[in-house]
Formats: structure tokens, sequence, C-alpha cells
């Protein structure tokens, strides 16, 4: 018997394609552009916005008769209720022959899980938030992070992964900021390339998200429109998705909720098409965010009816419709076939689909949906590189009077919401706050030590005793009177304030979860205050999805530790900080403000957004961007000297590194760019590059930054990439607003135009001093 042309696999992808689409039905070439997912909660235990009202009418299809036409995506098949790993990966290898079989092509779905902090599946490796991955500024960790997720997702039958996020956090008020990186694009980039990296190297598919603006919704209020400005968008929302592309190789971008100056992203083809594909070059697959397509009907209503939101989403350059099917489905066909829509969008979206399924092995006639591997999805190596991210991620914010490390004989007084509660540790979209807290009745799965648990086992000789205080958000202060007594026992007060994460409104952060400011949550501020006024040292411990203002007790407590939710290890690895096992080495990857109001804010300020005499609001945060401490001490040595380049020059500049303590440490070089006059108005200073470094005492390594003049790089009034000749600042730094060094350099030659091939990365290279 002769193989069609599609079914070769020494064919190239293009034409075996081709040669399929050849052969389909209208109705067959759809089916590839939709997911379906089965189980869908409808009850209250939503996970995804609007979900009760999107899903309705969704069971008017019949299993059983919808996959004869086959099947473009199964919608979390692990990630919807809990289910044994083993047994549910049995069940997709059911599902997956029950899809190849009834149709004509026996084409399997590409099965999807969500993946942000580790797959989000029972008895899955729970690990830190992605805000914790820019507090470790360590994408090479990153990355093998990711790589272990991907080979969990694989060894289950999953192909692709809905992360990372890139989003930039523009106001911390925001449910999500726990899902980003941090504040500034370079780090996003750079950390999100990385775990692009690590995923696609396992073969699972990343997904950047949410492409694109959706951190810059108004008022900080999910789903919000965005408001952004051109330069805006394109120097700060863009960047970490040119990086993600360029140097990670995604192979799919999720389309954001929000709508940009009137335009939803997912009917915004000079997004999708021209910019994504035309000038940037990608070739993957554009998935909708899920429902996001029929937002376009009932939420923004630029669609009149489902069949016109999926005509805008396809126009666009918009291919699968998640997380089931509703515009992709009759109405699109019915369009269609009345030559409403062309179906060369159609041909043009199942094209994308088939030649990705083609990359996965999907097409080929001996694939097999069978698990080949033995399946533990929260591994030793898994835990070991958890604990690792973790330990790297906690930041010594504040430690004024050297009380940390504690005494490991000390009489300690935890205290707090947090202390015991394994959930303190965990993101909104880690299984256990995703989807087991509909699930009571079901065990966690994974062993999450809390931090109380963990610093009775770090500190095996202290008196720990322990009170709640308060609950996370309740306005209830009757706990307070045992608080204070267990502190006033004390000789330090451990207080482990924070969030809950959950998803709309069931949490203090968490998709959904948005605030009108950054006061702590609940009365644990009060708390904090009434522990404070006992006199006993308060080291505080905050385990949260955002930063919160700590100006009222600036100069007031022992101590303070920031943790963004750190994962199933946090709890061991904040309790390392404590007793000193572990030497802190994280770096804010946002700023901490003074004060709760004052929002939106970051870093990334021109002049008249910092503190000035035209305003009497100061908005200078009380720990900068990039701030962290040590319980060691770092010299640093560099050669800066001036000079000049032409426009399309570089520059190294050089700096050593040497630990004059007494304990190992890390240090975390950063190098800043200040642009003194530019035709447009740009931030005073922001990130361009950064090195980790891991030195013994005593030990000097030399961090070399090659400096190349595209960093300089913004969009000027005629929204074009250029680099402009005048004087620049590189300066080296421990944080944004502590400068070690300083280089100035003069550009000179002509205004230059960057293509998407501009460099992005200013390269670094470590190496034993001279």
């Amino acid at each position: 018997m002769t193989t069609a042309p599609w079914r070769d696999p020494a064919q190239p992808a293009s034409a075996r394609v081709d040669d399929l689409l050849s052969r389909m039905t209208l109705e067959e070439k759809i089916a590839q552009l939709y997911g379906v997912w089965v189980g869908a909660s409808t009850d209250g235990a939503e996970v995804a916005p609007l979900q009760r009202e999107m899903t309705a009418g969704s069971n008017d299809y019949e299993w059983s008769e919808l996959i004869t036409q086959g099947l473009g995506q199964l919608t979390r098949p692990f990630g919807t209720a809990p289910v044994d790993p083993a047994l549910g990966a049995q069940a997709l290898a059911r599902a997956q022959r029950r899809i190849t079989a009834a149709g004509r092509f026996g084409i399997p779905a590409v099965a999807h899980e969500e993946c942000l902090a580790g797959f989000t599946a029972w008895q899955a490796t729970a690990y830190p938030v992605p805000l914790a991955w820019g507090a470790s500024f360590d994408p090479p960790l990153v990355a093998e992070m990711a790589r272990r997720i991907g080979h969990d997702l694989r060894s289950v039958g999953v192909h692709q992964g809905l992360a990372p996020v890139l989003d930039v956090v523009r106001d911390p008020r925001w449910g999500r900021v726990e899902e980003t990186i941090g504040e500034d694009p370079y780090l996003v980039g750079t950390v999100g390339a990385a775990y692009v990296r690590g995923l696609e190297s396992a073969g699972i598919v990343a997904t950047l998200k949410h492409f694109a603006g959706y951190a810059s919704s108004a008022g900080a209020r999910n789903l919000a429109p965005v408001r952004a400005g051109v330069r805006e968008f394109a120097d700060i929302t863009l960047l970490p998705f040119e990086f993600a592309l360029r140097e990670g190789g995604a192979r799919s971008v999720m389309a954001a909720y929000t709508d940009t100056d009137g335009v939803p992203a997912s009917a915004d083809p000079w997004l999708l098409t021209e910019l994504l594909r035309q000038e940037w070059g990608f070739t993957g697959t554009v998935v909708a965010d899920y429902f996001g397509i029929g937002f376009l009907q009932s939420q923004h209503r630029i669609a009149a009816d489902e069949a016109g939101a999926a005509h805008a989403a396809l126009a666009a350059g918009l291919d699968v419709e998640l997380p089931t099917l509703k515009c992709y489905g009759t109405p699109l066909v019915e369009a269609v076939r009345a030559g409403e829509i062309p179906e060369s969008l159609i041909d043009r979206a199942a094209r994308r689909v088939l030649l990705q399924k083609c990359e996965l092995g999907l097409l080929d006639e001996d694939w097999d949906p069978d698990p080949t591997e033995r399946i533990d999805l929260d591994s030793a190596e898994n835990r070991a590189v958890a604990r690792r991210l973790a330990e790297e991620s906690v930041v010594l914010l504040d430690n004024p009077d050297g009380i940390l490390p504690l005494s490991p004989d000390t009489r300690i007084a935890v205290v707090g919401p947090r202390a015991a509660d394994a959930l303190a540790m965990l993101g909104c979209y880690s299984f256990p706050s995703h989807v087991l807290t509909h699930h009571p009745d079901i065990p966690t799965g994974i062993d999450i030590p809390t931090v109380l648990e963990a610093l009775r086992t770090e500190l095996p000789d202290a008196k720990v005793t322990f009170a709640e205080g308060c609950d996370t958000s309740a306005p209830d202060t009757s706990g307070f009177e045992e608080a204070v007594a267990r502190a006033s026992e004390a000789d330090v007060c451990v207080a482990v304030l924070g969030d809950r994460a959950g998803l709309f409104g069931r949490g203090t952060s968490g998709e959904g979860c948005d605030v009108t400011d950054l006061h702590l949550p609940g009365v644990q501020a009060e708390l904090l205050d009434t522990l404070v006024a006992t006199g006993v040292p308060v080291v505080l411990v905050l385990l949260t999805g955002r930063p919160y203002a700590l100006g009222r007790w600036h100069g007031r407590l022992a101590a303070v530790v920031q943790a963004f939710f750190p994962g199933e290890e946090g709890g061991p690895a904040v309790a390392g900080v404590l007793s000193g096992r572990v030497n802190p080495s994280g770096r804010l990857p946002v700023s901490v403000p003074r004060v709760p109001g004052g929002q939106p804010w970051t870093y990334l300020q021109p002049p008249l957004g910092l503190a000035g005499e035209v305003s009497n609001l100061d908005p200078t945060p009380l720990y900068a961007f990039g701030h962290g401490g040590s319980y060691t001490t770092f010299a640093w040595e560099s050669d800066a000297a001036d000079a000049e380049i032409g426009t399309d020059g570089s520059y190294d500049l050089g700096v050593t590194v040497r630990n004059t303590g007494d304990r190992e440490g890390a240090e975390v070089v950063q190098l800043y760019l200040h642009d003194p006059v530019a035709s447009v108005t740009r931030p005073d200073v922001r990130l361009i590059g950064y090195q980790r470094l891991h030195l013994a005492p005593g030990e000097a390594r030399r961090v070399t930054f090659r400096f190349h003049a595209d960093l300089s790089a913004f969009t000027n009034r005629s929204n074009l990439k250029v680099v402009e000749p005048g004087a620049l600042e590189l300066r080296l730094a421990v944080s944004s607003a502590e400068v070690r060094h300083t280089a100035r350099l003069t550009l000179t030659g002509p205004t230059r135009v960057l293509g998407p091939d501009r460099r992005l990365r200013c390269e670094t290279e470590v190496s034993q001093p001279s």
C-alpha cells in the first residue's frame, strides 16, 4: 500500500501539510482550530474568567460525534481535577486513540496544560512563582527548572505548556504580579527566554503570554483596557517577547484578553500578523487565552455574534480557540459556507496548526500515545532544583543590627497567619491553590513544609512557640492577645505575614485578586504594630505575590525578609536564611514602596516621574529595584573609563568583585544605562545587563560587560527603533539606586535605525582577575 505524502516523514513538513490540507473538508480543517475542555467546572470552582457563562452550550456538541472531524487540542486533562498521574497518562492515551480512530486521517490532538510554576497537576512539583525567578537573577537555573517541567509534561503525553508569562509589571496592585518576572523588561526578557529554552529543550511547545499589554490594564483591574502609549508598548511591553522568540525559540503565542486604545489583542492584525509574523518572523501558532475569542462579542462588543468574533480573530491571525469550541464551531462553518468568511483564513490557520503537529510527530504513522517511561512528577531531582531556586530567590531587605542569622538556642515566637499554612508557599497557578481548594477531601499530593515546621527543624535547640495572631484577610483581631503573649516570652519574634493565593477574589493575590492599594491584607498591619509595641525585636518575613508598603515600620523592625511564593521547598529556604544555613542572595525584581498609595509606579521613570519640587508626593521606594542584602560583604574595583564610540560601536566595561567576608555568598552585579539627553523622554536609569557571582571567602572574579550601542536604542517620534549620538552613562550598581562605578560614553556618528535583528542582550564574561 502506498503511503500518502502527508504521512511520509521523509518529505518536508510544508509539503506534507499541503498534501493533507488538499484532502480535508472544511469541517475537518476547522476541527483543527479548537480545543475541547472535558470536565470544566461551572459550579463556582472556575479557573478562567467568566467560565460559567462562556461554557454554557458547550455540551451541545457530542464528544463521539465531534471527534469524527478530528480535534485540534485537548484542554488540561491533568489540570482540571485531581487525577493520579499514571492513571491520567493512560486515560489521555485512550482519549487519543479514540480521536485517531474516529477521524478519517487519524490525527491526534495537541494536549496542553498550565505550567507556570511547575506542571499544574496533582502530585507535581510546585516550584517558586515567576516573581521569585526574577529575584534569583539566575537564568540558567530557571532554564533547568523549565527543562524538568518539560520532561514531566512529556512523560504523561502533554505537548504544549501555557507559559511563561512575559508581562512586565506596570502596577503592583494588579493581582497577577506574582505570575510576572518583575518590573524591568530586560530582566523579564532574559529570564523568560531561559524558561522558554528549558521547556522547548524537552520537546514542549512553549506559549508566550499575554501578547501584549495585559499587565498595563487601567487601575490594575484584571482585563481592564490598556492605555499604554506607543513608546511604552514598544520599549517595555514588547521587549520580553522579542527575547523569548529570538533567544528561546518559542513556538506559540497567546493573545491577551485586553484591548489597547480600543483594539482587542485577539482582533489586532497589526499585533498578531504585521508585527509578530511579518516583522519578527514568527512561524508558530497563535492561541486564544481562555474564551478570548468569545469575549470579542460578549465583552469587547466588536462583533455582533459568534461568527463575527471568529472572523475578527482569524483575520487578525489568531489560529486556535481555547479552551473549548464556541466561536470556531458550527457558527464558523456556517459563515464560511455562506460566503461571509473567506475559506483562505481557515486554510491559513489550519496550515500553521498542522505544521506544528508535524513538528511534534503527530502526523507520523508510528506515533504512539502510550507513556514509555516511569512517571514521577515530584522527583528528588525536581525538589532539589525547587529548593535551590527558592533559596536563591529569598531577599534580605534589611538587617540593620545583624540580628540575622538567629542564634541556634534562642527563644523564638513565630507569629502570623502564613507561618503554619503550607499554601502560603504557593502561587495561584500551583495545583493545590488552583484546583485542590475545591476538593478539600483530596490530600495535597506533595510535601510542603511550612516556615514554622522548617524553622523547628532548622534550629532544633531553639524554643519555638507559635500563635497565628489573625487570618490573612479577615478583620478579626481576637488572636492578637495570644500573639502578644507569645512574643513577650521570646527573645525574638518572627512575624510571618503575606498573601493567600487564589482566583477571582478568592485570595489576596492571583488572577482577578486586584487591590486598591498596597496595605498588607486584612489586619496584618495592625498585628505587626502590636508585635513591635511589645519591645521584643521583630523579624518580618513576607510570603507574598506582590510588594507591600513597609515605610510604616522602617527603622522599627529588627530585620525584613521577602520571599515571593517560594514553592514547596520555600519553607526550608526561608528557615535556612533565618538560621544562616543559607546566605541570602535574592534581589528585588520589583520596587518595595514606602507608602501604600501613589500607584501605579515602577522604577522606569523619566525625571518628572521621580521625586521633585513639582509635587508633594514622593514616589521614591523604600527598597529599590535590584536591592538585596547578604551575610557577607563584597568589594568592587572597576577600570571604568570615559570613552568615545560610534553609534554602531561597542565598549567593554569590567569590574572585579571580591568576597571580603568570612563566608561564601553571591553578589549580583547590575549594569544600568543613563541617557542624559534624547529626542523623547527616557527612564532615568534602566537595566541593560547583570551577572550573578558565587564567591567563597576571599575569592574574586572579574565580570566584563560587552556593551553595544544597540542597547541604548529606543522608539523615536517616528515610531522607529533608533540609536542616537550623544552622551551616555554606564552605571555598575548593586541596585537601581546604589551605583558603585560609572563609565561615561559619547556616541558619535549618524542616528542609526535598527531592525528586528538588533542586539538585545549585553553579553558578559566571567574570568579570574589578572
